[in-house]
């Protein structure tokens, strides 16, 4: 029961933060594009299999999916183990996402514009992280009292 409490709790946090990129990214040109890196990421990865790359509506899909998939597994771990300072390990996890999504793209090969493009755009990507890791602890702190 503890994982299925921890699993839903990172759901909510991964959910947070996707309405948070997809909502922003729709008038605020300065908006971070985790869609654009997403869709970078996934084609390549693909590529490297040699198998093919959805396109279009497919990719966006493929890669909310994805998303979604690893962010809740990401932040579920925020549940787990010592339920002290739930708060903390929720803020601490959504700003290491937060940092590594700004630092790590370049570095693996990934144009990292989308989330670099100004300072506005790194503060953001850093911020939507750390609501994602703060609504993933509120949720699991909820749903430890139920």
């Amino acid at each position: 029961m503890k994982s299925f409490k921890s699993l839903l709790a990172g759901f909510a946090g991964a959910a947070a933060l996707n309405i948070l990129h997809e909502s922003f990214r729709q008038f605020d040109r300065d908006a971070p594009r985790i869609d654009l890196l997403g869709k970078q990421a996934l084609s390549k990865s693909l590529s490297n299999l040699k198998l093919d790359s959805p396109d279009g509506d497919n990719l966006y899909l493929a890669t909310l999916a994805g998303d979604i998939i690893s962010n809740t597994l990401y932040y579920s771990a925020i549940g787990l183990g010592d339920k002290k300072h739930v708060y903390f390990k929720g803020a601490i996890a959504g700003l290491t996402a937060g940092l590594g999504a700004i630092s790590i793209p370049d570095k693996i090969g990934l144009d990292d514009t989308p989330v670099t493009k100004t300072d506005k755009t790194k503060i953001l990507t850093v911020t939507w992280y750390l609501i994602g890791g703060l609504v993933t602890a509120a949720v699991f702190k909820q749903l430890k009292k139920a």
